[in-house]
């Protein structure tokens, strides 16, 4: 791929080989399970801060009123069933919208298996959950918060589902603010109308803007250790571009002229707990949708902009610090000595090929955090149009 000398390589290299990655789907599954192939559609949303321009819902076109109602939605505690939580309960901007939780809890109190994931350039993601291949779009997989049951999140459900909508139409407010984003409509408070109203602000949030970022475009410059850690991140030693080398560091991207989007799923050897390749149940990655055993504890790769902001981290948020996940990786996965997960997941059958021992001395370590510190785009983290309206 693009092992770079130790200071030598250019921003317009790096860049271009971000792309190049982007476009070739990083490395395919990996040995980590199959990747499901989508085709998508185009849109004319102009390129953004050297970002391919991403690609928008047909069905669902981008307004400034459509985009005023979709974040008050998204910060708005009365659109769950009981009225005490909001989308953003568990994605915080200065978190880069996840929740700094191991594992998230629903409106009702509920724990939840898995770790709340970020919205930033989540318009970039081919699959939006850690490991359901079925869900590409936002609109479809708003649908699982607000209404899902298993576990309950927003807690909708077909008791209090107009009791919710009266909410909003009878709060003059929100009646305005339906009626700029949907025009046509004779009764535009709808359940389809708040998924594409929040769907859309979601689709805004982009983070462009991190020291990396800046550095690539030469507004800035990385220190040696932060030069240092990128020609590790993205070099054969560390491996880390393997599944984080595209412009949003992951190997799932989309983004417009993509005919194609492969969409590769990887066990990292996390858990091993039968001696057999077993995971938690209900945590098993993409085995839930397949039931196949070569996709056991199958995940996606999270992209890491502002990875220092949004610990813990993996898919369950059983590992504390970006150190600890050094150690995991340098480790070539995880050996848990005793309790009801005790098992080597380093010897997991249905570990991805990618993940192997990898020698990395303290201060390389120390290296790749100050590299990954770079991904931290603090305008993204305060911009005064993501934050609550109210």
């Amino acid at each position: 791929m693009y092992l770079l000398s130790r200071y030598g390589a250019t921003c317009a290299t790096i860049f271009a080989a971000s792309l190049l990655v982007a476009a070739c789907g990083a490395g395919g599954s990996g040995g980590g399970g199959p990747s499901a192939t989508h085709n998508h559609g185009t849109a004319t949303t102009p390129a953004l801060n050297g970002f391919p321009a991403p690609v928008v819902s047909a069905s669902n076109s981008s307004t400034e009123e459509k985009i005023a109602l979709g974040r008050h939605l998204f910060y708005e505690p009365r659109l769950s069933g009981n009225g005490t939580q909001s989308c953003a309960t568990c994605h915080h901007q200065d978190k880069a919208f996840t929740d700094g939780r191991a594992l998230a809890i629903g409106s009702t109190g509920e724990t939840h298996p898995r770790n709340a994931q970020g919205l930033a350039n989540v318009v970039y993601h081919a699959t939006l959950t850690w490991a359901n291949p079925a869900l590409t779009e936002l609109e479809r997989q708003m649908e699982v918060p607000m209404f899902g049951e298993n576990p309950v999140e927003m807690g909708i459900n077909d008791k209090n589902r107009a009791e919710v909508l009266n909410r909003f139409k009878q709060d003059a407010t929100y009646a305005n603010l339906f009626k700029a984003a949907f025009p046509k409509d004779s009764d535009p408070v709808s359940y389809a109308n708040i998924i594409a109203a929040i769907s859309t602000f979601e689709r805004t949030l982009i983070s462009s803007d991190s020291k990396y970022d800046q550095f690539l475009r030469k507004e800035a410059s990385l220190n040696e250790s932060e030069l240092r850690g990128m020609n590790l991140f993205m070099g054969e030693k560390a491996e880390c571009f393997h599944c984080h080398g595209s412009f949003n560091f992951n190997d799932q991207t989309r983004f417009q002229g993509l005919a194609q989007v492969d969409t590769p799923f990887h066990n990292t050897g996390l858990y091993n707990i039968d001696g057999k390749g077993g995971f938690p149940f209900p945590n098993r990655g993409l085995f839930e949708f397949t039931s196949r055993p070569a996709d056991m504890g199958a995940f996606r790769a999270p992209s890491l902009r502002n990875v220092a902001v949004t610990g813990p981290y993996m898919h369950d948020g059983s590992i504390m610090s970006l150190k600890e996940v050094l150690d995991f990786y340098a480790a070539g996965g995880r050996q848990i000595t005793s309790g009801i997960y005790a098992g080597d997941g380093r010897t997991n059958p249905y570990k991805s090929d990618l993940i192997t021992r990898i020698s990395l001395t303290e201060q390389e370590k120390i290296d790749l955090i100050n590299f990954l510190g770079t991904l931290t785009d603090e305008k993204f983290l305060k911009n005064p149009k993501f934050s609550n309206p109210h």
